[in-house]
């Protein structure tokens, strides 16, 4: 299961008529606030359409949940899905079917509404009741970490989402480079093609090839322009710039962005070998935030060598 979630909540979840208090209706929604701020975005279905309902009509609508809606668009959490059924949803019941509907195109992680629109659904293990979301073999299922093959399938299936959503992307790798093991790696930066505004996107690595002789450095950035030359045509294609950072050292791999930040112990390079196994883990937000320092060029932990942009 990818270590970022992609949900579909029915409004009904936010409606405190659907508990029986409204403390009741705070505390499921403050379970769902701690899981959709850590690692999950919210589909906003139909355009907008479906969180613009929550800025008027005749419905309670929990305060608690109002400020999770917030919370979401802040921390770039909501994002805007294409409408499915041929006609907008009138009830609670034709929201889910557009949530059905949209998961067909692109595979959801579940999919949240209360005990009265589950009724219609219950034989559906995708639609889960908030009051029982433990009894979801996908919410249980929402580990911080993942076994994965070191293929670009793999890579990609895990990060998906991440270039469908995140307004910047750092991938974090001392010996990421064009050639060798990395091969494959300009398909994670085609993940995030053509979107408008296009996300930030870096690449980090340290200067030199061999770990027993770190004087084995390129003089100049010439060099380094010349090595990460090939991905200008993908990165041009798909309407993309990379930024390339060149540091004294560091040894840890990442994937951080604006959404999560995940440990990759490998790094991104691949090996057709098919046994070959690793471990990705999910960070907390102080850890992700903190790699991200750690990578800012005013930040003193490392010496920035090079720094350049592809395409230039």
């Amino acid at each position: 299961m990818p270590l970022l979630s992609d949900y579909a909540l029915i409004p009904d979840i936010f409606d405190s008529s659907s508990y029986s208090t409204d403390e009741v209706a705070g505390l499921h929604l403050l379970q769902l606030k701690d899981v959709l701020l850590s690692e999950g975005v919210v589909r906003d279905m139909r355009d907008g359409e479906w969180s613009r309902q929550f800025e008027a009509g005749p419905r309670a609508w929990h305060a608690r949940g109002r400020e999770l809606l917030k919370k979401l668009r802040q921390q770039n959490r909501l994002h805007a899905r294409a409408a499915c059924l041929d006609e907008a949803p009138g009830c609670d019941s034709t929201w889910c079917q557009e949530a059905l509907k949209g998961h067909e195109e692109a595979p959801l992680t579940g999919i949240i509404a209360t005990h009265e629109t589950h009724q219609n659904f219950k034989d559906n293990s995708l639609v889960a009741r908030i009051d029982k979301l433990s009894s979801a073999p996908w919410w249980v299922g929402c580990n911080p970490s993942v076994r994965l093959g070191r293929s670009i399938d793999e890579y990609t299936a895990q990060l998906s989402l991440l270039g469908r959503c995140a307004n910047s992307l750092m991938f974090i790798d001392p010996h990421l480079e064009s050639g060798r093991g990395y091969r494959d790696f300009p398909r994670l930066l085609q993940l995030a093609a053509h979107r408008l505004p296009a996300p930030t996107i870096e690449v980090h690595r340290i200067c030199y090839f061999d770990n027993r002789d770190k004087r084995d450095a390129h003089p100049d950035g010439a060099g380094w322009r010349t090595m990460f030359s090939p991905w200008r045509a993908t990165l041009v294609a798909a309407g993309l710039r990379l930024e390339v950072f060149i540091w004294d050292d560091f040894h840890d791999r990442y994937v951080i962005s604006d959404l999560v930040g995940i440990s990759v112990p490998y790094g991104f390079d691949t090996t057709s070998d098919p046994n070959a196994r690793t471990t990705w883990t999910r960070l907390s937000r102080d850890d992700r935030e903190d790699v991200q320092r750690e990578f800012d060029p005013s930040s003193a932990r490392h010496r920035l060598m090079h720094r350049f942009t592809v395409p230039a």
